[in-house]
């Protein structure tokens, strides 16, 4: 096949990959995103959109037409402990144009992304390309080798960016040292339908009898994640459905007439979670962002929106040398250096979060809220701090001008890192409750 050239040629198709393409290609970029799908449906991804995404949107002057888009708006995040329910986010209180989740397919969000990337010139999707190797040239990344239907390509480019995942080809390819962090978790997520006779919950935690169940309502069915210990879900398997119906029913009681929707394990997907960072995220001619560059947990549902936030970062900061042929050499080190403390951090609290499952993990009765995460709910502010972290996340950006680009970005603002340092300490706390309580005995009954 005939050899192409590009300016910048994106490996990867998903949030990070098409945003990028779309700011790119906004600024008179040449751009070429390779996704290696047919078509950007899959089921199970994350399809939380952020007040800090929408933002991004709005921004774009496309905020108000992706709202047209079927979604489900999610303003509180709630949990319930055995019998105890606590309100722990309120994105009521934040002060930003969207005070809301938006719950959207990730394949609308694609789509609709990507049509209106494709109104620039520069824009090129390519479907069904998968980047499967780098093209280097005295020790620089100078294209990527392409496996299309018709053969393998090679697509010359002035820069590389890896937007391929969590297992990512660019990143192996180039050979980056992957820094990982021991996660004690993986999710089974499933769908089961949900009655009008249910009691109203937007997104609610469900942990009883050492075993927690995120339901997430999707309007006439709940998007259910089940958090497992890390590698018991083939023992999960052997044990049968039937055992695993109890389970569902023995966490969440009101869903016990509805689990026998699970007629097959094909029906529950298993998200085997990481977390993760590359010590550097650039060679030259190369940069990796969003989980190829660092893997999240699915907790905070942040994953989509840090990624989004890393590529309107590199967009801002490379356009300009871009856009005149410059070497972005010197500056993919400010990519990496703008967007790392955010990642840490919210990184950081995620590895609290499991730390807090892994004490769930060992409870085996009834449980009760923990008494420090009782009390801190009740604290004002506590709620929307924890909004903020959550929402807003901690140093967000926002769409500049590429000339802007050629200088370093300035740190997260103040309120955002105390939130964080606030929410983290609030994770700590209920950690240290729950692993050093023993396990809950069932209450007897007086006579």
């Amino acid at each position: 096949m005939r050899d192409q050239q590009t300016t910048c040629c994106i490996a990867g198709g998903g949030p990070a990959g098409v945003m990028l393409g779309y700011l790119l290609a906004r600024n008179g970029v040449p751009v070429t995103v390779l996704e290696k799908h047919k078509d950007f449906f899959r089921d199970f991804r994350g399809d939380t959109v952020h007040p800090s995404t929408l933002q991004v949107m709005h921004e774009l002057g496309l905020l108000d037409e992706l709202l047209r888009l079927p979604h489900q708006k999610v303003t509180s995040v709630g949990g319930k402990f055995g019998n105890d329910s606590l309100e722990m986010a309120n994105l009521r209180s934040l002060n930003s144009r969207c005070r809301f989740v938006a719950l959207m397919p990730q394949w609308d969000f694609l789509n609709f992304l990507s049509s209106k990337a494709k109104r620039f010139p520069q824009f090129d999707l390519k479907m069904e390309h998968e980047a499967i190797d780098v093209i280097r040239e005295h020790d620089r990344v100078r294209g990527i080798v392409v496996r299309t239907p018709k053969g393998i390509q090679e697509i010359q480019a002035d820069l590389v960016v890896g937007c391929d995942g969590r297992h990512s080809s660019i990143r192996r390819a180039a050979g980056f040292e992957v820094v990982e962090n021991g996660v004690p978790i993986d999710v089974l997520w499933f769908r089961l339908s949900r009655s009008h006779a249910d009691q109203a919950h937007q997104v609610l935690g469900n942990i009883n009898y050492g075993r927690a169940l995120i339901l997430i309502d999707r309007g006439d069915y709940y998007q259910a994640g089940l958090i497992i210990p890390k590698g018991s879900f083939q023992q999960l398997q052997q044990d049968g459905l039937e055992a695993f119906h109890s389970l569902i029913a023995k966490i969440v009681p009101f869903l016990a007439d509805r689990t026998g929707e699970l007629k097959s394990w094909d029906q529950v997907k298993l998200l085997s979670v990481q977390i993760n960072h590359l010590r550097r995220w650039y060679q030259p001619g190369l940069l990796c962002i969003g989980d190829a560059a660092h893997a999240m947990s699915p907790a905070f549902g942040v994953g989509i929106n840090l990624a989004i936030q890393d590529a309107v970062a590199t967009a801002n900061i490379l356009s300009s040398a871009l856009n005149y042929g410059a070497s972005t050499d010197d500056l993919l080190a400010d990519v990496q250096q703008r967007r790392e403390l955010p990642t840490r951090i919210t990184q950081t609290l995620q590895m609290f979060v499991h730390k807090g499952l892994e004490a769930i993990f060992r409870q085996q009765g009834p449980m009760q809220a923990p008494l420090p995460l009782r009390v801190v709910t009740r604290v004002p502010g506590f709620q929307h701090m924890v909004a903020r972290v959550v929402g807003i996340g901690v140093r967000p950006e926002h769409v500049r001008l590429p000339v802007a680009g050629l200088r370093r970005g300035k740190s997260g603002s103040l309120a955002t890192k105390v939130a964080a340092l606030c929410a983290g300490f609030a994770v700590a706390a209920t950690v240290a409750w729950i692993g050093l309580r023993p396990a809950a005995r069932p209450r007897q009954r007086l006579a």
